[in-house]
């Protein structure tokens, strides 16, 4: 098993974020307000398809037994121009916080901002669940992705005010609700303020949430294969996430965020953004590579 020795490298903030993100529906119902995401099917490198539909939640994915995990510390090639390299022709941003110290380790490209694809579907489970919203349909909108369920929960619940009001709420100083108010995956987001939301989730959100993070399926209800990043570069470290996936308005987002580690230690989020003529296989290799330089 690989440790977390240099995973969360001190600082190296070096300025301003890419990738999966709009989970894009491709067979949203008529009534549906959904963001329309174009996703590749996993044995396909172009082609379209949309996120999850569900059924019952699976088992929580964990690493194996516990150990005692190092306090990060410094250590080279995690800096800006190291993960430029990792997305040729795109962009990214990464900022991990260290829990256990209460400090970003790592921050590269923070200002930079992306279309948030299904990440927004952290605050939209927020709202629903503060409204005694049901609960199981949350948990299954989150760990398979579900983009029909997204859709329905954003119209009952409020549509864009739904992003204004989180982010008035958490201090989310680059969270912006979507020009078109029906296409909750172009909600605009940055790395800090993933980060943020993440940790009012495991400080003060409602564990359904986590849980639900937890049991994220290797497969969206659309087919595509959401274990890209944190899971795969995981090595057996306990993790949960919210991926996000989109394409093509004009570029392809590919999203990983999460928490790796015992106790959720450590916040990870990488956004990444790519031409539209990189595929998706691609383009999700790249977001696991960012990982894995970022795990060190």
């Amino acid at each position: 098993m690989r440790k977390l020795s240099g995973i969360f490298l001190v600082g190296l903030c070096v300025g301003a974020i890419g990738a999966v993100a709009v989970t894009l529906s491709h067979s949203t119902p008529p009534q549906a307000v959904a963001v329309a995401e174009t996703v590749t099917p996993p044995s396909v490198t172009t082609g379209v398809t949309t996120s999850v539909s569900t059924s019952a939640t699976p088992p929580a994915k964990t690493g194996p037994e516990k150990k005692a995990e190092p306090t990060p510390e410094p250590g080279p090639g995690v800096d800006a121009a190291t993960l430029d390299k990792l997305v040729r022709g795109g962009n990214v941003s990464a900022v991990v916080f260290d829990r256990q110290s209460g400090k970003t380790t790592v921050s590269v490209h923070p200002d930079r901002d992306y279309t948030s694809a299904s990440l927004v579907k952290l605050l939209i489970a927020l709202s629903v669940l503060e409204r005694g919203g049901p609960v199981a349909d949350v948990q299954r909108m989150l760990s398979r992705s579900d983009d029909d369920l997204a859709s329905r929960f954003w119209t009952s619940y409020g549509g864009p005010s739904i992003v204004t009001q989180w982010a008035r709420k958490l201090g989310l100083t680059g969270t912006r609700a979507p020009a078109d108010p029906g296409r909750w995956g172009d909600t605009q987001i940055t790395a800090p303020d993933v980060v943020k939301i993440y940790r009012y989730l495991l400080d003060h959100g409602p564990s359904a949430i986590m849980a639900a993070l937890r049991a994220a399926t290797e497969r969206g209800s659309d087919g595509f294969r959401q274990y890209f990043g944190i899971p795969d570069a995981a090595g057996g470290r306990a993790w949960a996430v919210k991926q996000g996936w989109s394409c093509c308005k004009p570029t392809r987002m590919l999203h990983t965020s999460g928490v790796l580690g015992d106790d959720s230690r450590y916040i990870v989020v990488v956004l990444t953004e790519h031409p539209a003529g990189v595929d998706y296989p691609t383009a999700s290799k790249r977001v696991t590579d960012i990982v894995a330089k970022l795990l060190g």
